[in-house]
């Protein structure tokens, strides 16, 4: 089993699959709107608007596991989103990043290390993998790298097609 054949489900509740964006560089993020990074929001909507055309997108995954950061429903999440900060990328439906109720796809990223070699837990909100066309995951990035970091960005760029 690879990474595109774990079901998922968008925000609003159609099945979905990373096997969807088969072929682009995708940046996974678990995200929060009631959290101190959720001005990165404003960073996530930069990288999709200056690199989609390239094969990018960033993958929204709602997550309440946080100190109850994402409390609202599917519909609350999309309007804050949209309205707030002009989301327009995809949203997948609220998420367990960690714990016993752990959806598969983080079970499979939390076996890949961070920058200091350090794997497990997704640490906060805004954790960020970046996986490849081909479905691979990459790179992890933890919360407090904004969506800016050179290293994300060269990360990213080193992925992408012309």
């Amino acid at each position: 089993m690879t990474l595109h054949d774990i079901p998922l489900r968008t925000l609003t509740g159609e099945p979905t699959s990373l096997a969807d964006y088969s072929g682009k560089v995708v940046l996974l993020v678990n995200v929060a709107s009631k959290c101190g990074l959720t001005p990165q929001y404003a960073g996530l909507v930069k990288l999709q608007n200056e690199y989609a055309d390239r094969g990018f997108t960033v993958l929204g995954v709602p997550c309440n596991q946080f100190a109850g950061q994402e409390p609202g429903t599917a519909e609350e999440i999309q309007t804050f989103c949209s309205t707030t900060y002009g989301v327009s990328f995809p949203l997948l439906e609220k998420t367990d990043v960690n714990g016993e109720g752990r959806h598969p796809l983080y079970a499979e990223l939390a076996q890949l290390a961070d920058a200091d070699g350090e794997a497990g837990d997704v640490q906060w909100n805004f954790e960020k993998f970046l996986i490849s066309p081909a479905g691979e995951p990459v790179a992890r990035l933890r919360p407090r790298v904004e969506p800016e970091a050179p290293e994300l960005i060269a990360a990213i760029e080193a992925r992408l097609t012309a």
